[in-house]
């Protein structure tokens, strides 16, 4: 049982980190999609990562055409403040794709746009903040599909 977590142009090399440790810790592979806003040896990234990166399964693309053509087959759903279903609604199955934005715009309109229909947010109760944390996103939407799956 795996999940995919993936982080479309990841611009925070903590969060990226974390949600290393996450994959690992929830035996889902990491994908990241190029451009960082990071060197991937950055040791903000390795600390958060601590030394659980080596033990990781990361799959890097040099661009989202790159990913989408690669994967084009693949079940996906995406993650985003402006989608209209909340989270709980996925059908979480093995090989999932979790496909995340960038901290600073999420994804990008045009990934909206073609996939309006397997769109999905975490519900916000406060007006007063616009999204959460990447890596907290992650780990709800994460275990989450593994509480589904009654893992």
């Amino acid at each position: 049982m795996a999940f995919n977590i993936v982080l479309i142009e990841p611009e925070i090399p903590n969060n990226t980190g974390n949600i290393g440790r996450l994959a690992l810790a929830s035996g889902s592979n990491l994908h990241l999609v190029k451009p960082f806003g990071f060197e991937i040896d950055d040791k903000r990234l390795k600390r958060a990562g601590l030394d659980y990166w080596q033990h990781l399964n990361v799959i890097y693309y040099d661009s989202v055409v790159e990913f989408f053509t690669k994967h084009k087959e693949a079940n996906m759903v995406f993650l985003s403040s402006h989608g209209a279903k909340p989270h709980w609604e996925i059908k979480f199955e093995d090989e999932l794709f979790l496909v995340f934005g960038k901290e600073s715009v999420g994804l990008h309109k045009s990934i909206i746009d073609t996939n309006s229909d397997r769109l999905f947010k975490i519900p916000l109760y406060s007006e007063h903040i616009r999204s959460l944390n990447l890596a907290n996103a992650a780990a709800i939407i994460v275990y989450e599909g593994l509480r589904q799956l009654n893992f």
